[in-house]
């Protein structure tokens, strides 16, 4: 009994002892806890399409052996008296060792997120995985800084100065790299406002093709006769696009002439002809016929018409379909189509 009344380091030796036991008592214990939490919300998250109860198993899991020695080492040392400089440098040490797991939780965090997003985006569109890894790569980088400062901050360095170096560097960079950031935020909108996505028909000006790959910096389309077409994101976002593949219907428009010489009663009819004609065609939806203006040798009509599918082979299908039966139709009908002509009247005088 007598030697558990000496001192070691300040401390009786009984005390060293329920130190120990302290310790090993509450490491099993936030062990099991940890062990216990993950078992039942693993199998809370099999059984639920929630996403809550896998984003804690994965924070839980990033819980370190080190980090569970530690505190169950700063709850034993209660037990035991410490010396002022040595309690405070002990303190601090918690606290650096805390702010890493808290940064290694939320790297947890931003892993899950990350990887559920590319999950759904590689189904819906593969085009965003590069810019939703890169904004992965940033996120973390921003939060281990955030981790470096508050260690420096909790070591007593002056961290006011370095905040301020931080951000007056990041303007420079951010001017010296300023078209590259346009084109990654432009990169970013794309994935997050979705104007297009691979496989998209678009045209550009008087450029055209389908989306082959939306990169960080970069779009490429494959052009109609073949050569591959780069865009950098921030230019693309600057014009004005039109995407052929999100098209519900096709609004198609066409016009067609008859001779002078037409009689009344055969201009009352083209109407009902050619929108009989259109409301028999498969995929075709009328919208109007009408005789438009007198032109210079013929009688004008203009056609309005929907094809209900954006495909552009039907479109073209379909037109040829509505062509041949207005010039099968027109041929019976003894109506004739008008062409360039010029009608010189002589004066004999």
């Amino acid at each position: 009994m007598d030697l558990l009344q000496e001192f070691y380091l300040g401390n009786k030796l009984q005390n060293w002892l329920l130190f120990l036991c302290t310790l090993i008592v509450a490491f099993t214990i936030l062990k099991i806890i940890q062990t216990v939490a993950i078992r039942r919300l693993s199998a809370l998250a099999a059984s639920t399409a929630n996403q809550i109860d896998d984003l804690l198993i994965s924070m839980l899991k990033q819980t370190k052996f080190f980090i569970l020695l530690v505190a169950s080492a700063y709850l034993a040392s209660h037990v035991i008296t410490l010396k002022p400089s040595v309690e405070i440098l002990w303190e601090k040490a918690v606290i650096l060792i805390l702010i890493v797991q808290v940064g290694l939780w939320v790297s947890a965090g931003i892993t899950f997120w990350l990887d559920q997003t590319l999950k759904k985006r590689m189904d819906q569109d593969t085009s965003s995985t590069t810019t939703i890894s890169f904004l992965g790569f940033v996120a973390r980088v921003i939060l281990w800084t955030i981790v470096l400062l508050l260690i420096l901050d909790n070591m007593g360095v002056n961290i006011t100065g370095l905040v301020a170096g931080l951000g007056i560097g990041g303007i420079a960079v951010a001017l010296a790299v300023q078209n590259i950031l346009g084109d990654l935020l432009a990169s970013l909108s794309i994935v997050l406002d979705k104007p297009f996505v691979i496989g998209d028909f678009i045209v550009v000006d008087s450029l055209c093709g389908t989306i082959e790959h939306i990169g960080l910096k970069t779009t490429r389309i494959r052009s109609l006769s073949g050569e591959q077409l780069i865009f950098s994101n921030n230019d693309l976002l600057n014009t004005r696009i039109h995407n052929y593949k999100r098209m519900s219907e096709r609004r198609v428009v066409f016009s067609f002439g008859l001779i002078y010489q037409t009689p009344l009663e055969k201009l009352k009819a083209i109407r009902g002809i050619v929108g009989d004609i259109i409301k028999k065609t498969e995929h075709a939806r009328l919208s109007r016929v009408h005789f438009k203006e007198y032109g210079d040798s013929s009688l004008n009509f203009e056609v309005v018409y929907f094809v209900t599918d954006p495909d552009y082979n039907l479109y073209m299908d379909v037109q040829e379909s509505i062509n041949l039966e207005i010039f099968r139709r027109f041929s019976e009908e003894g109506i004739e189509f008008a062409y360039p002509t010029q009608t010189v009247f002589i004066n004999n005088e």
